[in-house]
């Protein structure tokens, strides 16, 4: 692939690194991270849906800042180790719990006020940020006036009431959900089937991350099934609201599979680091944090995927109804249900309310 040669070419690519590699779906985002990376301001917000490749511009981003005014290989070895999240200077923050604790604000508050180890400039990078919650208001001075050199990349999905105070002291670059045309074209690149690469596009929801995971799940039409017969299998009763919800956890519990094996690739890989270097700083609890993660997100997905096709299965009944406004009221309360799935609900509990609902569109 030929390297950026023109005059907004940023020192790492001089270098042939290719800085955006992993950003996809996003020109506008790249464009802006380009402009901002020969003279960057102390802080950045990058907002956009998950799965839009926040951390991978982020990454892109950092790799930009820590190489500027580097030449050779060494441009190419800062801009690498920061695309690797593996610089020094490049300090990433995940949440340990449900939100970003005071306990993480002290110590990115003491990360920003440390000098740069490779002596140029320092970035943070604070992840889903959008649940910061309490600890807001003590990272509030650290953003809006680091130090010299230091820089943070604020990622978040959106752009809650707790943020909005530390949003205006920060740079916005918005990033969209990725469009299935993209996602679909990277899948290829990566060797998947063209015509798999299209369905799973159109099911990821913009997010390039669980396209992939659903390219390697062969069950993934039967679940899209699964969730447009729903209608034909209700009658009102909670019997059949429970057991066609039963059904469908039951499909997303064997729908983590794929995920399952991609966690247990990472586990024996760092079993292979502890035993080359020993437990203390491995990262077991850190890697055990994110899998858990990980797998409440893959549910999540999974439900919201699901009522995305229950949704347009009654769009398409809606067409054809004698009293639309049922199914237009059937729909809202599906969009109800998935904006909520997000904070952890009784999901039983949601779905099986949902379907009772549901059940009167057929009496």
């Amino acid at each position: 692939m030929s390297h950026p040669t023109g005059p907004g070419t940023l020192d790492a690519e001089l270098a042939g690194v290719e800085l955006f590699a992993g950003v996809i779906g996003q020109p506008d985002a790249i464009a802006q991270v380009r402009a901002a990376s020969r003279a960057p301001v102390h802080a950045y917000l990058l907002v956009g849906p998950r799965g839009s490749g926040k951390r991978a511009l982020a990454r892109a981003f950092s790799a930009a800042l820590l190489s500027e005014g580097r030449t050779g290989d060494d441009a190419v070895r800062h801009a690498t180790l920061a695309l690797a999240e593996a610089h020094p200077d490049l300090n990433l923050i995940e949440r340990k719990g449900a939100s970003i604790s005071t306990e993480q604000a002290d110590a990115i508050v003491s990360a920003a006020a440390r000098a740069s180890v490779e002596g140029g400039r320092k970035i943070l990078v604070l992840d889903e940020f959008h649940l910061v919650r309490d600890a807001a208001p003590k990272l509030l001075k650290s953003i809006e006036e680091p130090p010299p050199g230091t820089v943070f990349l604020v990622l978040a999905d959106e752009i809650p009431p707790e943020l909005i105070t530390i949003a205006s002291r920060c740079v916005r670059i918005d990033l969209v959900a990725v469009p299935a045309d993209a996602i679909a074209e990277a899948l290829i690149a990566e060797g998947i089937d063209p015509e798999l690469a299209t369905q799973v596009a159109t099911s990821a929801a913009g997010d390039l991350g669980r396209a992939r995971l659903l390219a390697t799940d062969p069950r993934l039409a039967l679940r899209r099934a699964a969730w447009r017969e729903v209608p034909d299998r209700l009658d009102g009763t909670g019997a059949a609201a429970v057991e066609q919800v039963d059904s469908l956890l039951a499909m997303i519990d064997d729908a983590m599979a794929p995920l399952a094996v991609v966690h247990a690739a990472e586990v024996e890989a760092l079993a292979q680091i502890i035993k080359e270097r020993g437990e203390r700083g491995s990262g077991r609890k850190p890697l055990e944090d994110r899998h858990k993660r990980e797998v409440r997100r893959h549910r999540t997905d999974e439900i919201r995927f699901g009522l995305a096709e229950l949704s347009r299965r009654l769009r398409d009944d809606m067409l054809i109804a004698n009293q639309p406004e049922a199914h237009i009221a059937a729909i809202a309360a599906i969009a109800a249900v998935a904006a909520e799935s997000v904070r952890n609900p009784n999901e039983r509990l949601q779905l099986v309310s949902l379907f009772l609902g549901l059940g009167h569109l057929r009496s």
